[in-house]
């Protein structure tokens, strides 16, 4: 068993690259990223009130959604869902590149299937990017207001800038 520095929670023996890659993975989180929490202040500021997080009960647990308008809001990290916009995070980590062009692969399914599944039940919903945020979130929030507002279709993604 090896020892944790508790000053820098850093392991105090030398950890292999497979191990170091891990336990930085086990690091990331699903909720509460920046880019959502710089989504979620800008979309207070613009008007948007009445949001869940990660409802269990809406398909693919949106970061956000408004049960009575049925819309459903979705912050892709530009890297694991991997961002149209974004050639540079396109690329594949050097180690075990099969194991990451299958998650990528998986991600995009399951992303699909959901779109689809909130389709059928009749929401509409938005996929926001994490670059989208972080290059003007006030935009993206005035945006998603508009849409909360109206009446309109589905979305697949909603092109800010």
């Amino acid at each position: 068993m090896r020892e944790i520095n508790k000053k820098h929670k850093m392991p105090t023996t030398a950890e292999t690259p497979q191990q170091r890659v891990s336990r930085l993975m086990k690091a990331n989180k699903s909720k509460g990223t920046k880019p959502e929490l710089l989504f979620r202040k800008a979309l207070w500021q613009a008007g948007g009130r009445g949001y869940r997080l990660h409802p269990k009960d809406v398909p693919g647990r949106p970061d956000m959604s408004f049960p009575g308008r049925k819309l459903a809001i979705f912050v892709h990290g530009c890297f694991w869902h991997q961002c149209p916009h974004c050639e540079g995070k396109k690329a594949y980590p050097r180690v075990n590149q099969d194991f990451w062009r299958n998650k990528f692969a998986e991600n995009a399914a399951r992303d699909a299937r959901v779109q689809g599944q909130l389709h059928e039940r009749g929401w509409r919903f938005i996929v926001l990017w994490e670059c989208e945020i972080h290059r003007d979130a006030d935009t993206c929030a005035r945006r998603a207001v508009e849409v909360l507002n109206s009446r309109t279709k589905p979305l697949l993604t909603l092109k800010t800038l």
